[in-house]
């Protein structure tokens, strides 16, 4: 078969359900040089601070809905994104999302290569 296809809920979320949710969608999708997941926080929530030195993965944060703010910590600098908005992260950029605003926030974050 030349497609698969995935439900978000398919998969159990990996974040606590009082913080939002977060679903890796690259297993049930079975793709080999791509992760991609969905990240909804609620206000109050942020995600977990990280780089991909390591991995030498780039990853891209749209923002589906609401805003976030991605701190880049080794920066010292803060992107603040709405929706239909969206940031490139080099692998080395230590990064965080936090929702620091009155409203849910979804996003998509794709990262590549695996």
């Amino acid at each position: 078969m030349g497609y698969d296809t995935v439900a978000k809920t398919d998969p159990d979320s990996v974040i606590d359900e009082e913080w939002g949710g977060m679903w890796f969608l690259k297993e049930p999708l079975a793709t080999e040089e791509l992760g991609i997941s969905i990240l909804e926080l609620e206000p109050g929530g942020k995600g977990m601070e990280h780089a991909e030195a390591e991995s030498g993965q780039e990853e891209v944060y749209y923002v589906v809905e609401g805003r976030v703010d991605v701190d880049l910590t080794d920066a010292g600098e803060t992107v603040p994104l709405e929706t239909d908005e969206a940031i490139r992260l080099d692998p080395e950029e230590s990064r965080q999302i936090l929702n620091q605003y009155d409203e849910r926030a979804k996003l998509v974050l794709v990262g590549a290569p695996l």
